[in-house]
């Protein structure tokens, strides 16, 4: 029902900032709960943060503080903003959409392909 498109990442070094976008077509991403996740190498995709229709929010510890993410239902488009970045932030980061919610990845209905974030120290 929804197609999503993540960009923004890059290659950066620690303690600088980045703004994912996750694009979506196809329906409005304001009918979805919308999740972030990531996935490092090796090892499992773990969720990184989720936004609600009513706009509350939801984050991983570890990256509370440091990670905001907002909506902008007039594009269509969720964001991630990403600051004082660590090299353990290294990961795929994967957007997602449903109707449920919550922190499991199989809790969610729709993704896209990924946009590599890499943190050099």
């Amino acid at each position: 029902q929804v197609q999503l498109v993540e960009s923004g990442g890059g290659l950066v070094q620690a303690g600088d900032s980045l703004r994912l976008s996750c694009a979506a077509s196809g329906r409005a991403l304001s009918s979805y709960i919308v999740g972030w996740f990531r996935q490092a190498p090796g090892k499992e995709r773990e969720f990184v943060s989720v936004i609600s229709w009513s706009g509350s929010t939801g984050y991983l510890d570890s990256v509370k503080g440091r990670f905001t993410i907002s909506r902008d239902n007039a594009k269509n488009t969720v964001y991630l903003q990403m600051n004082s970045l660590k090299p353990e932030d290294t990961a795929v980061y994967y957007c997602a959409a449903g109707t449920i919610g919550g922190r499991g990845p199989s809790m969610y209905d729709y993704w896209g392909q990924g946009t590599q974030v890499t943190v050099s120290s």
